[in-house]
């Protein structure tokens, strides 16, 4: 199975809590957004599922792909890595997920894949990990294929 971790882009700041489910990405995350989603298009398989957080900033960014995505509560910020990895159905699920979500959620699920410590893993802005699943003969692994940054292409 195959986990694809992408945290939102560079979203506006606000002032207050109310303005923190609607803020918007900035130009720059816009433009980041669509640079992922264009390297992204080229590596993903059929069957992908797309799950975002359905904070403003993360909709935005999933949007970005022109792809079906469904929009669920478990990735808003405070959400945990449990609720992520259940959501997705880590590692049993037959196609691979793509999750558009926030830190330090996101980061704590890489680091727990990887064997880390939570505070080791920190996904910046607009970038993609990529992890994979994988058994053989009577071992379990988590492959670490890909990190992408926006700010490299």
């Amino acid at each position: 199975m195959d986990l694809i971790l992408w945290r939102h882009a560079e979203a506006k700041s606000g002032d207050n809590d109310s303005e923190y489910m609607s803020r918007p990405l900035t130009h720059r995350g816009e433009k980041q957004a669509a640079r992922m989603a264009v390297w992204l298009e080229q590596q993903l398989p059929d069957g992908l599922r797309v799950l975002a957080s359905p904070a403003r900033r993360a909709e935005q960014t999933a949007r970005a792909l022109g792809r079906k995505i469904k929009l669920r509560a478990e990735l808003l910020p405070g959400g945990s890595p449990d609720e992520l990895l259940a959501l997705a159905q880590w590692p049993d699920s037959r196609s691979a997920v793509l999750v558009i979500g926030h830190q330090p959620m996101l980061g704590q699920t890489a680091a727990r894949l990887l064997g880390l410590k939570a505070s080791d893993c920190a996904i910046r802005k607009g970038a993609v990990w990529w992890l994979r699943h994988r058994r053989r003969q009577e071992t379990e692994e988590t492959i670490l294929l890909a990190v992408r940054s926006p700010d490299f292409f």
